[in-house]
């Protein structure tokens, strides 16, 4: 069987991966003539470098990236809402990642030549149209210039193509751009002090006002300093039009950083961090309505291009990692792909539809609002804010919805 990916990204190289590993052959197209190690940090959930390690790659992780040690949420006083053990130190059989997304990327590309082949990855080549004709599907790609480059024939196509997908938008041509809510977010990288022990991740504030940060190179922790990721998410007020999305847009200090200026925790000062970046980025928070299908015949979607989802909770990349096993699965427990990529569909589609819902109603940063409500000058004792009771069922319901409780990690351990 031959399969076609549409995209290099995280979830496109990992299911190649996977894909080839179980025996299937594999070419991967992308429309960048070169991947190159951009963008800031990101995070890796236990679950899918559970995956990751199973195509040996949490060596070049844990050479590269932290181990996540703690994810802490704080108020925008810096004091402590809830901590988390993650990873390992939760007693969980892997860790979770923080990593700079483009050195993952990287890692990811020299993992994918070694698995499926670099002669099997092509790029310069970005999918154009599909049609579909008896159990083939023939999927076109032209190249940068938009010239038709060659047209692929192969039994199963991948959709992985991200946000703006071209194989979902031949499918739902009015869709229309993504979905946005009002929230923009600056991010940088900066080389800072080390906080909260030089491996936690932090998330404080509140909905329309945010602060996320956390380490993301062993290089430098080696050296006694953070290079430090950092996300400002500030709510631009109802009606405000959506910006243009490119993760290349430059931020201007002077449109987020006064409404910061005052945060400055014992253990970090951010108005310094942000400063200390240096290039900063502006983003809209977007993300896209589940659809009620992605698998059409031999023809399905993976990660962003299915799913695409608020980042709350770590779970964009994770999610789309845990897509490229699925699939693999099921395309490997029988002979029919069209029924395969049904039960793919039914099996990925509903979990990450509700965590869609979810992070649009705020998901587990819903503590953070609460804190905010109740107590918005600071607390002295938590309890009396947030009783334990409460804090306790909002992080098991997101675990749950999530697949990050350790029962369901264990048992997708198994099942695998």
């Amino acid at each position: 069987m031959k399969i076609v990916i549409a995209g290099a990204g995280i979830g496109g190289l990992t299911a190649a991966m996977c894909l080839r590993r179980a025996g299937f052959e594999v070419a991967v197209y992308e429309a960048v003539s070169e991947l190159r190690p951009l963008g800031v940090g990101i995070n890796i959930q236990a679950g899918a470098v559970r995956i990751l390690s199973s195509l040996g790659l949490e060596p070049a992780l844990a050479a590269t990236g932290i181990e996540t040690r703690e994810l802490r949420y704080a108020n925008r006083h810096g004091q402590t809402i809830w901590a988390d053990p993650r990873g390992r130190h939760a007693g969980l059989p892997w860790p979770q990642f923080s990593i700079h997304r483009g050195e993952l990327q990287m890692i990811l590309l020299r993992g994918a030549e070694r698995i499926v082949g670099r002669d099997a990855i092509r790029f310069g080549r970005r999918i154009a149209g599909f049609g579909q004709k008896g159990a083939k599907v023939l999927a076109r790609f032209v190249d940068r210039d938009g010239a038709a480059a060659e047209t692929v024939e192969a039994d199963v196509l991948i959709g992985a193509d991200g946000i703006h997908s071209a194989v979902r938008a031949q499918f739902h041509p009015g869709e229309g751009p993504p979905k946005w809510q009002g929230i923009l977010m600056w991010r940088g990288v900066t080389v800072g002090k080390p906080f909260l022990g030089g491996n936690t991740m932090v998330q404080a504030g509140h909905h329309t006002q945010k602060f996320v940060c956390y380490p993301i190179s062993r290089a430098h922790a080696e050296r006694g300093e953070a290079l430090i990721n950092w996300i400002c998410d500030l709510h631009m007020g109802d009606g405000a039009m959506l910006p243009r999305e490119d993760w290349n847009r430059p931020g201007k200090l002077a449109d987020f950083l006064p409404r910061f200026e005052g945060w400055k925790f014992d253990w970090l000062d951010v108005p310094e961090v942000i400063r200390g970046a240096h290039a900063i980025f502006e983003f809209p928070m977007v993300d896209r309505d589940p659809l009620p299908a992605w698998s059409h015949g031999r023809v399905t979607l993976l990660g962003d291009a299915a799913h695409p989802m608020y980042p709350i909770g770590s779970n964009g990349a994770s999610q789309a990692i845990l897509d490229g096993e699925a699939i693999t699965q099921e395309l490997g427990a029988g002979s029919d792909p069209e029924a395969a990529l049904k039960r793919y569909e039914q099996r990925r589609l509903p979990p990450t539809a509700r965590i869609v819902d979810s992070n649009r109603r705020k998901g587990i940063d819903v503590m953070l609002d609460i804190v905010e409500q109740r107590a918005p000058q600071g607390f002295t004792s938590l309890d009396t804010v947030l009783p334990p009771d409460e804090l306790e069922q909002i992080v098991a319901d997101y675990k749950r919805l999530v697949s990050q409780d350790r029962e369901t990690l264990l048992r997708m351990a198994a099942q695998a």
